[in-house]
């Protein structure tokens, strides 16, 4: 399978309103979200040969929802040996002001 970086698709604020509220709902007292800046997706999607960025979820020692972003090549493989990252900084804490997306 082959990706050329147009992988994705703009959805419209009620559709992410609706995928988030589902989320919340399923997920009380959880984090909803991690923002990750600028820097380091442009880092990562400067990297020779990325066409795209792979968002895993994990867990920190303290069993709290974690996003790790990786680049990912042409063929959809995650770019290991390239630039990894993580330390997001999370909702609830830096949360954005109330919209439809988080309330």
């Amino acid at each position: 399978m082959s990706f050329d970086g147009t992988e994705g698709e703009q959805i419209s604020l009620q559709e992410g309103a609706e995928l988030t509220q589902n989320y919340r709902n399923a997920n009380p007292n959880k984090r909803i979200d991690h923002l990750m800046g600028e820097e380091i997706i442009n880092q990562i999607l400067a990297q020779p040969g990325c066409k795209g960025i792979r968002f895993y979820y994990g867990l920190d020692s303290n069993g709290k929802k974690e996003i790790v972003l990786v680049g990912t090549d042409a063929n959809g493989n995650d770019m290991v040996m390239g630039i990894i990252a993580d330390k997001a900084k999370p909702c609830p804490i830096y949360c954005s002001s109330q919209n439809p997306l988080n309330s």
